[in-house]
């Protein structure tokens, strides 16, 4: 990675975040939540037993011995599975959508299914993702990945410098971008064009990533069909951080065609539906997170005190109680969600 980069991380009860900032622009949200299966996260190592084989898939299904579903591994030339088969296998693509985990075959196994080594820490994640860096925690870490999280689950923005309106949107068949200028008065418009889809290559690619979403993406650029060869080299230079995207041509309408691999879980499913025991659990963490910042910017105070539902406060009790005598919690029927509070106490 070149450029001014920033590294965060913050160690609220529940789940732990790092944040990777490039040239004050959020670029990766890495999530660690209490609970989840270690044998899921990307890059855990796993002996597993195969228990379907699906050649219509390509593939078969492995048993890695926890929860949830199992996990996909894809046929290898030259390698031949049968059910009961026991496998040393990786993760390389953590579950999403209701599937579970992609694996790779690292080698032959015995035994039972177990995790073998868990997934790197978050913490040596940050150290190599941009080594030498400082990570900065506390307070300024906390307010670093809200503003992350808050991006994150936006769906595009405007970038008024460029003159740049971008859209980035997710269905269950591919990533649409709709790259948009607003020409202004006194300026070039073919190079104001050309700046959009320089700028909107740049954040579309930095927002795929900041989303942890893979697969195919469509991007509709701004009537420049002519200068594909060089916006074909633009956008290659902002999806460096993917090396194994497959790349097709810009079309005659201009639009952009490439897929990217799926590595992580998307933010979206990480903090869970809407309504769903997930979503209840990220509610729970992020007023423990709002919490652990007041304690942590206001050293003034006493004891400060938070006021919730009492759906929320019992998922948010035993959180809040590992942050220090300094922190409280009231239940109130009368709060509606969104409306917690803090207080002094």
């Amino acid at each position: 990675m070149s450029g001014d980069i920033e590294l965060f991380y913050d160690d609220t009860p529940g789940e732990r975040r790092g944040v990777v900032a490039r040239n004050g622009r959020f670029e990766q949200i890495l999530i660690q939540r209490e609970g989840d299966p270690d044998a899921m996260r990307l890059g855990a190592r796993s002996i597993g037993r195969v228990v379907a084989v699906e050649a219509g898939l390509s593939g078969g299904f492995v048993d890695l011995g926890g929860e949830g579903p199992h996990a996909f591994l894809p046929f290898e030339r030259n390698h031949v599975l049968t059910v009961g088969q026991a496998l040393e296998v990786v993760v390389t693509a953590e579950p999403r959508e209701a599937k579970g985990a992609v694996v790779r075959r690292t080698g032959p196994a015995e035994g039972a299914p177990r995790l073998l080594e868990a997934a790197p820490d978050l913490l040596d994640e940050l150290a190599a993702l941009a080594p030498g860096v400082e990570v900065q925690t506390g307070a300024v870490a906390i307010q670093a990945t809200w503003e992350a999280e808050e991006e994150a689950l936006a769906s595009g923005g405007v970038f008024a410098a460029s003159g740049l309106d971008l859209a980035v949107q997710r269905t269950r068949a591919l990533i649409a971008v709709d790259i948009d200028f607003a020409p202004q008065p006194g300026r070039d418009g073919r190079k104001g064009r050309a700046t959009a889809n320089r700028e909107g290559l740049r954040q579309a690619a930095r927002l795929i990533r900041l989303k942890r979403w893979g697969g195919l993406v469509v991007i509709d650029l701004v009537g420049a069909v002519h200068e594909g060869g060089g916006l074909a080299a633009q956008a290659r230079e902002a999806f460096a951080w993917a090396p194994e995207a497959v790349w097709g041509p810009v079309s005659r309408l201009g639009l952009m065609q490439l897929s990217l691999p799926w590595r992580r879980t998307p933010i979206e499913e990480t903090l869970g539906r809407p309504g769903s025991e997930r979503a209840l659990q990220t509610e729970a963490i992020a007023l423990t997170r709002r919490l652990r910042h007041a304690v942590l910017a206001d050293t003034a105070s006493p004891r400060l005190t938070a006021w919730c539902r009492p759906a929320l406060a019992e998922r948010a009790a035993p959180l809040i109680a590992r942050l220090g005598p300094r922190a409280g919690l009231r239940q109130d029927e009368a709060v509606r969600p969104g409306k917690e509070r803090i207080e002094e106490t």
